[in-house]
C-alpha cells in the first residue's frame, strides 16, 4: 500500500511583480521524516515555508498536507490538520508568563476557546498538558517568568514548545538555531532530535553541522528552484551545491 506523504508540493511557483522568489518547486515528504531546507539568502526557504503555512497564496501550483489539497485553505484550516511551524524571529507573548503562554497556545485547537464564562483554571487538563509540554523542551522550572526575561536561547526553546501545544503531525522550523550560542545550538539540536518520531519535520537552518545532525534528507534551493534533493551526503557531495552553498573544497 502507497504511503500518504504528509506533505506534497507539485509545480508551486509564487510571483512578487516581476520577481519569481519560488519557481515550480516539487517536494514530497514521508510521515515521520527529518527534511532540511538548505540554500543561500534569497534562495527562497521562507517564501516557500509561507506557502505551504498559508500566510501566502501561490501564483501557481498545489500543496498537499497527508493527502488533502490545502492550496486554497487559509493557516488555521491547515493548523486544525496538523500543521504547526516556528519563524526565524520569535513570535511571543512576551508579557505574559510561559505558563500563560503555553495555555493560550494549549487551548487554542480546543472547544474550551469558545467557553468565555468559565476560568481556564477550572480546566486542570489544559494546566496538565502545558506544564508537559514545558518538561520536554526543558523549561519547567521557568512557567512563571516572564517571557521577555528568559534568554534568546530560552525564548527558541518556549517557540517550540509553542508550536507543539497543537499535536503537530508536521513541524515547519524556520532556523532554529538562529542567533544561539555553540553551547544553545548543541542544546537546541538535542531537544529537537528527542522530538516524537512520528512528527515529521521541515527544518530551514543555516548551520550545515545542525542541518546534517537533524535530518536525513536535504533538498537544496538557490533562486527559488530546487538544484539538488536526495540523502545528506548526496547533497553534501553535489559539485553545484558546494560551489553555491557550502562552499567548494
Amino acid at each position: 500500500m502507497t504511503q500518504v506523504p504528509a506533505l506534497s508540493l507539485t509545480d508551486l511557483s509564487k510571483a512578487f511583480g516581476g520577481l519569481r522568489a519560488v519557481k515550480g518547486v516539487a517536494l514530497c515528504v514521508a510521515p515521520g521524516e527529518r527534511r532540511a531546507l538548505i540554500g543561500p539568502n534569497g534562495a527562497g526557504k521562507t517564501t516557500l515555508f509561507n506557502l505551504i503555512s498559508g500566510e501566502l497564496a501561490p501564483s501557481a501550483g498545489r500543496i498537499s498536507l497527508f493527502g488533502q489539497d490545502v492550496t486554497s485553505l487559509p493557516s488555521h484550516r491547515r493548523a486544525a490538520l496538523g500543521l504547526a511551524r516556528t519563524f526565524q524571529i520569535t513570535n511571543l507573548f512576551s508579557s505574559l508568563t510561559v505558563l500563560e503562554n503555553l495555555l493560550m497556545a494549549v487551548q487554542a485547537l480546543e472547544r474550551t476557546k469558545l467557553m468565555l464564562l468559565r476560568p481556564v483554571s477550572s480546566y486542570p487538563h489544559l494546566f496538565a498538558r502545558a506544564r508537559a509540554i514545558l518538561e520536554s523542551v526543558g523549561l519547567s522550572d521557568k512557567e512563571g517568568d516572564v517571557v521577555k526575561n528568559l534568554s534568546h536561547g530560552e525564548q527558541r526553546q518556549m517557540e517550540i514548545a509553542m508550536a507543539l501545544a497543537g499535536r503537530p503531525r508536521l513541524l515547519l522550523l524556520d532556523e532554529p538555531t538562529a542567533g544561539l550560542s555553540l553551547a544553545e545550538s548543541r542544546l537546541m539540536t538535542e531537544l529537537l532530535k528527542e522530538l516524537d518520531s512520528e512528527i515529521t519535520l521541515l527544518i530551514i537552518e543555516h548551520d550545515m553541522d545542525v542541518a546534517f545532525a537533524l535530518t536525513d534528507r536535504v533538498t537544496a534551493l538557490h533562486n527559488g528552484s530546487v538544484i539538488a534533493d536526495g540523502h545528506r551526503d548526496e547533497v553534501k557531495a553535489n559539485p553545484l551545491v558546494r560551489e553555491i552553498y557550502l562552499g567548494s573544497a
